[in-house]
């Protein structure tokens, strides 16, 4: 899962590094000054998939336990397959806006984006819940161990007297 994680971080970087050069070229090629959606796709890509990704690994090796748990799997699939749908989108119809197309605003795209946005809603859940599970059993094994340490304390007390 380790190296999951990490290589999508890798592709998120290249497809958000992409999505910024696609953007710059475009809008400089077509004279274009207005705003689109596609000066977002090199955003997203990068934070949501890139940085976010990285803090995922780091919370991996720091819990893990989540490599166990099948919702961190399920959440990592859903969330670059939402991602995906997302930044895809957002090149679509940012290029659209940009090439001047009618349809742009089309109905049918924000519910595609919609999707998108929905499996990422879905697998940030599944993602915390996986988190949050780890942080409960760490801070239990945290009090188990505290907890025999006071004993061995109280142990050292009562034979020295």
């Amino acid at each position: 899962m380790l190296t999951y994680i990490f290589r999508s971080s890798v592709v998120w970087t290249a497809v958000g590094l992409a999505g910024g050069l696609g953007y710059r070229e475009l809008t400089r090629q077509q004279e274009f000054t207005g705003s689109t959606q596609l000066a977002l796709v090199h955003t997203h890509a990068l934070v949501w998939g890139t940085v976010f990704m990285l803090g995922l690994l780091a919370l991996t090796v720091v819990l893990p336990g989540l490599t166990r748990d099948g919702r961190m799997r399920w959440g990592l699939h859903l969330f670059n397959a939402g991602l995906a749908i997302t930044v895809g989108m957002l090149g679509f119809k940012g290029s659209l806006q940009v090439l001047g197309a009618s349809w742009s605003d089309s109905p049918a795209l924000a519910g595609i984006s919609g999707t998108g946005h929905i499996l990422l809603t879905v697998a940030l859940v599944l993602l915390l819940l996986a988190v949050g599970r780890q942080v409960k059993e760490l801070q239990a094994a945290a009090g188990t161990a505290e907890a025999a340490a006071g004993d061995d304390e109280h142990q050292e007390l009562v034979t020295t007297r």
